[in-house]
């Protein structure tokens, strides 16, 4: 197992990210097949992982509760244990004693090795910074007291957002956790956000390295692509040999699912093997054919033409994120404008692609992008 230096500790460059465990039916919320679980735990301790990560809400509330059983049954000194405070729900705020110690309770813990202000993003960013809610107070009480070792953060949101959060919060985070693949590097900017950590000089934790799973399997093309400059290395490896490219990652997570997932992502977390410049330059072009995007440049020409005065660019991101995949932070990001900016409030006029340089069908795209919206979650 290659481990990474975080302060005055070691930790596996692999965590066991506890999101999606096995379960015990077809669906996702079907309650955790534990004894599975734990059989993947005891191969992880076994192998050298020692980072395991978890939240309030995974598992409709369940994945705490199983894993403080699991993890109980080895010294407490022996791993690292991470949860967050659930700020995603904004009917959460002012709950933040009563939910860390029932998270202990559930966790079969006295204290957490790492503790996360979960999912900062564009809706709850100004009740996060609210001190009303005492948030941030006391959890440096906490940590004062030894109940937590390191306290950081994980964010959803878009750059400008965790650029304010660390405006305000800076000095005390010591680790974020963010979204980043080879595809979210350009997608979501993830290396803008990278860049970002480094100049608050953050250590990075990774979710989302295989991006749910569809980074584990490629076309024909693209897989033969990257066997054509690595024929030894799996398709999923790609991702982990891209993140072990970079040299702010610390730690990456993986919300392994069964046996087989555990097994091949620690035989890749065997050695560290960074892609040279001319493997990254194939993997990034192998994303930019999956991607499929429009060309948007954020030139802003079309903004002064908006009648409805839409933040086009910001929106055409966003319709990227969904041409690629159904993502999180897109239907997040949407959720949190104003219903006045949302895409629904195209009329259709064109006066944007009048002007637009890279000839984007911008109407249609809104059309579109409003479509995909409502059909997945109403907005």
């Amino acid at each position: 197992m290659v481990y990474k230096d975080f302060q005055d500790i070691k930790l596996s460059a692999l965590g066991f990210g506890a999101m999606r465990l096995p379960v015990t039916g077809e669906e996702m919320d079907a309650p955790i097949d534990e004894a599975r679980a734990e059989e993947m735990v005891a191969y992880a301790m076994e192998h050298g992982v020692n980072y395991y990560d978890t939240a309030y809400g995974y598992h409709e509330g369940q994945s705490e509760i199983v894993m403080g059983r699991i993890l109980g049954r080895y010294p407490r000194d022996s791993y690292y244990l991470a949860t967050k405070f659930p700020g995603y729900d904004l009917s959460n705020m002012d709950k933040v004693e009563a939910i860390f110690e029932e998270q202990l309770k559930k966790c079969q813990t006295e204290y957490f090795d790492f503790y996360l202000f979960h999912n900062v993003y564009e809706k709850n960013i100004d009740l996060y910074l609210d001190p009303q809610y005492g948030i941030m107070d006391y959890l440096l009480k906490q940590k004062a007291a030894g109940r937590i070792k390191h306290l950081g953060f994980s964010a959803h949101g878009r750059y400008d957002t965790i650029r304010r959060f660390l405006e305000e919060y800076g000095e005390y985070m010591e680790f974020c956790q963010i979204q980043l693949n080879y595809v979210d590097w350009k997608l979501q900017d993830a290396k803008a956000k990278v860049e970002l950590l480094e100049e608050y000089k953050i250590p990075i934790w990774v979710m989302e390295p295989l991006r749910g799973g569809k980074l584990a399997e490629l076309s024909e093309e693209d897989t033969a692509s990257l066997k054509a400059v690595r024929p030894e290395e799996p398709v999923p490896a790609w991702a982990f040999r891209f993140l072990q490219s970079l040299p702010g990652v610390t730690m990456v997570l993986s919300g392994m699912s069964n046996m087989e997932q555990i097994k091949a992502n620690i035989l890749t977390y065997e050695e560290d093997k960074p892609l040279n410049e001319a493997e990254m330059k194939v993997l990034l072009e192998t994303a930019d054919r999956m991607m499929n995007i429009l060309p948007c440049t954020a030139c802003r020409y079309c903004t002064a033409h908006c009648p409805k005065g839409l933040d086009i660019p910001t929106l055409l991101s966003l319709y990227n994120e969904t041409r690629y995949t159904n993502g999180l932070i897109t239907h997040m990001a949407v959720d949190a404008l104003a219903e006045e900016k949302r895409p629904q409030n195209c009329i259709g006029c064109k006066s944007c692609e009048a002007v637009c340089p890279q000839q984007i069908e911008i109407a249609g795209a809104m059309r579109d992008f409003t479509e995909k919206l409502q059909e997945e979650v109403g907005l």
